[in-house]
């Protein structure tokens, strides 16, 4: 199955993996926290995840980031 993820929601991802909550993530990307809220929330839906940590299992095995 090809994801068609932007470059910002595989940094979003990026940071994810390292335990960064949105404000973290926010601080590293120089963007907002709502910013950071609206790029997961393009990410669970565009990879059909029930949840950040369901998106972020599903990006791991599909080497997304």
């Amino acid at each position: 199955m090809e994801y068609h993820l932007t470059q910002r929601e595989r940094q979003v991802l990026k940071y994810l993996t390292k335990g960064f909550d949105n404000e973290e993530i926010a601080k590293f990307l120089f963007i907002s926290k709502h910013t950071v809220k609206a790029h997961m929330s393009s990410i669970i839906r565009k990879l059909n995840a029930k949840n950040r940590v369901n998106a972020l299992y599903i990006a791991t095995i599909n080497h997304l980031f």
